[in-house]
């Protein structure tokens, strides 16, 4: 062989070895990089969910029972401030020594009624504050869920309508532990705990200010309805189903939860709302916190022949108009 000569591949004579191009060996290190990238993900996905991943659990009855349990509290004697003639601000110190408010309001003067009110408790949703049930807008923004006129309609139906803010709302908000960073704690690392609490904490709330203003003498104690919207909807649903003086609820678009959350799932308390004389639901056919099928599961799964289920289009935020749909409820 002259100096010219190719080299030959080992074991094939007279061939000559191809010398590797260096471009040719990036797309086949990307891709094992790619793998490698892909291995690691997936990895540590898997230590997420075996570490914080939320699991379902099964309280017993009792259990849920003694969570609830508002018995035993001191009986609360609320401040009240005149809000005008026919308005009340209510405050007062809930079991814990959690400062609680809200409001009340009549259809007319309460001194000159010939009869006790009926009465509503209204509930709002994750991150608002009973102010949505009172104004069209708060604090520069649409009250987008409506409720307002919910209110409306009740006060023209000689309705007395009670709201108050739930824990971590209005003016309760926490700003070191905000309600966002409760739920992304709750998603992120498991922690169902607080969120829970919240919901039980709040509903106990409501039921120490039912024991002292439901013998009131203008008030109806035989004719106690409860409404809530999204989380309020939800909520009604665990105080009704926990509450025998409460006569009829209506839900409108709860979330649908499961046994992640146990303690506040109301699937759990269905059971609790036999005997109501009126058992609504309104849902979105197209809602972002309840398909249309767990809604159908939700209604089926409620007891006794008086429900009723009104569906609307769109999502979580209903039709202006549906309020009026809900006349025949009072």
């Amino acid at each position: 062989m002259n100096s010219h000569s190719h080299p030959m591949r080992p074991g094939l004579p007279g061939l000559p070895t191809p010398h590797p191009r260096p471009g040719r060996q990036w797309p086949r290190r990307l891709a094992r990089g790619g793998l490698a990238l892909l291995g690691l993900t997936l990895l540590l996905g898997l230590l997420w969910w075996q570490l914080f991943a939320l699991r379902p659990y099964q309280p017993s009855a009792q259990d849920l029972a003694a969570r609830y349990a508002h018995a035993g509290a001191v009986p609360i004697t609320p401040q009240l401030r005149a809000l005008g003639p026919l308005a009340q601000e209510i405050r007062f110190i809930s079991f814990d020594g959690a400062a609680v408010n809200g409001r009340i309001q009549y259809p007319s003067d309460p001194a000159q009624a010939k009869a006790p009110f009926p009465l509503l408790v209204a509930m709002h949703g994750l991150g608002r504050s009973h102010m949505r049930w009172w104004q069209a807008s708060y604090k520069g923004g649409e009250t987008l869920e409506h409720t307002h006129l919910v209110t409306e309609l009740a006060l023209k139906q000689g309705y007395a309508v009670l709201a108050l803010d739930a824990r971590r709302h209005g003016e309760r908000k926490n700003l070191d532990y905000s309600v966002l960073d409760l739920m992304r704690d709750m998603d992120l690392w498991g922690k169902r705990e607080p969120y829970e609490q919240m919901i039980i904490d709040s509903i106990k709330d409501y039921r120490l200010l039912l024991d002292w203003l439901l013998p009131q003498p203008q008030i109806d104690a035989s004719r106690v309805q409860l409404t809530g919207y999204s989380m309020g909807g939800q909520m009604a649903l665990i105080l009704s189903s926990l509450e025998p003086r409460v006569t009829a609820v209506a839900a409108i678009v709860p979330p649908h939860l499961d046994d992640k959350v146990a303690a506040v799932s109301p699937q759990r308390f269905l059971p609790g709302l036999a005997g109501k004389k009126k058992l609504w639901l309104l849902s979105a056919e197209d809602d972002e916190y309840a398909s249309a099928a767990q809604n159908q599961a939700l209604f089926d799964a409620m007891p006794g022949a008086a429900k009723q289920h009104l569906r609307f289009p769109g999502g979580h935020i209903l039709p202006r108009d549906y309020p009026e749909r809900m006349a025949p409820w009072f």
